[in-house]
């Protein structure tokens, strides 16, 4: 269709009255008009869902359609395209009751004219555009203020969350450091070494949650995806033995790789932290200790890594709400954490086009398994052209 036509079909059941209105579409100058010609109501949607249609001209009587209810029935089905009604000169209340429903405007059959078809056209076109940048605008606003609710909303859960997290830790790192500094020629050798592993323990509480809160503030901001080449093994590797080190005396990691890994293309940082959180959940989560199953299987273009716990499990009400952000799921009691790392965890899988499942219970250990193709995928895949197909309709130019 010629960039400056008009596409406007019409839906009328009387062979007379179409032929009088493609009769006036030949004599209109200005745009040009492409018009289709459709008899029923049911014939009018599909047109309206296969070919793009700028306006339709719709007779209230239709061999298919109560009077009363055929615009509210064709809105229902097409609320997007400008809608003339056509009515009879006894049905100008019905008319104006289809203006109040959402039609633009209405010609009424017997005194319409060339000019007043055109100026019709024009109007409700017009119109229809005016409707649907004020519908963008509305929902543009209704976004952004439920945004701005959202955003309110973590800012009070931060600051709930963060006085609380930063309190504990530092409470035990001054109360430590007094003990010490008043007490510590008095203390055996042991009992200041236990102190000074719980100064220790606490900077690390703090340094982990300020990690945490920086990399949510990078991904709300617009965390960066940087794909390289990365040997899986090596990787997951160096991840098993650094948190072993630092777990060795109540947990063990079996490490198990499976397929060749040594050739992928991944953000190895957000994949550490990926993999960190979830072993550290593991070893967190496990406070009677027991062996920690991590697997690695590179195959069909996918990278799973699966990660099972023997600990306290994660109750099945919890699950649904597991990476939203500050959640924590009831039964994890004075275990510390702060609700933010499952969260980051997601969007680091998500900005890999991954997936991540978790498969849990109370009390029965947790697995989680995230799968992430060997190679980045394409974000805007191209769509195949399709032809449009001509209406099973008389067509008619004008």
């Amino acid at each position: 269709m010629d960039e400056v036509s008009k596409r406007v079909l019409l839906v009328e059941d009387s062979p007379t009255d179409a032929d009088l209105m493609r009769h006036f579409f030949l004599r209109l100058e200005g745009l040009q008009w492409e018009l289709i010609h459709v008899e029923r109501l049911s014939s009018a949607i599909t047109a309206c869902s296969t070919h793009t249609v700028d306006i339709v001209l719709l007779d209230l009587r239709l061999p298919d359609s109560d009077e009363a209810d055929t615009l509210v029935d064709f809105r229902a089905s097409v609320p997007d395209v400008p809608v003339v009604v056509l009515t009879m000169m006894d049905d100008e209340t019905l008319a104006l009751q289809a203006m109040a429903g959402g039609a633009q405007d209405y010609l009424v059959k017997g005194q319409i004219t060339p000019s007043l078809l055109a100026r019709s056209l024009r109007y409700g076109i017009e119109r229809g555009h005016i409707l649907k940048r004020l519908q963008n605008s509305e929902q543009s606003m209704l976004k952004a203020l439920e945004q701005e609710q959202e955003l309110n909303l973590l800012k009070s859960s931060f600051i709930s969350m963060a006085s609380h997290e930063f309190r504990t830790p530092m409470t035990m790192i001054r109360t430590a450091v007094e003990l010490l500094q008043n007490f510590g020629e008095d203390l055996t050798e042991a009992k200041r070494q236990q102190y000074f592993d719980r100064i220790k323990t606490a900077i690390h509480q703090v340094t982990q949650l300020l990690d945490e809160v920086l990399l949510l503030g990078s991904t709300e901001a617009g965390l960066r995806y940087r794909p390289e080449p990365v040997d899986l093994v090596k990787l997951c590797t160096g991840i098993t033995e650094d948190l072993q080190f630092s777990h060795s005396d109540s947990h063990t990691i079996m490490f198990t790789p499976q397929g060749n890994c040594s050739n992928v293309v991944m953000d190895a940082a957000l994949l550490r932290h990926i993999l960190t959180n979830l072993l550290s959940n593991a070893f967190k989560y496990s406070p009677e200790g027991g062996d920690i199953q991590f697997k690695l299987c590179c195959e069909n273009g996918t990278a799973t890594f699966q990660i099972q716990d023997q600990g306290i499990g994660i109750p099945v009400k919890d699950q649904t709400h597991l990476f939203e952000t500050f959640y924590r799921c009831g039964n994890v009691g004075s275990i510390q954490g702060t609700g933010l790392g499952l969260a980051i965890v997601k969007k680091c899988v998500e900005l890999h086009q991954g997936r991540i499942q978790v498969c849990s219970d109370k009390g029965m250990g947790t697995t989680f398994t995230v799968a992430l193709p060997l190679e980045p995928r394409s974000l805007n895949p191209a769509k195949p052209k399709t032809s449009e197909q001509s209406p099973k309709s008389i067509v008619s130019r004008a």
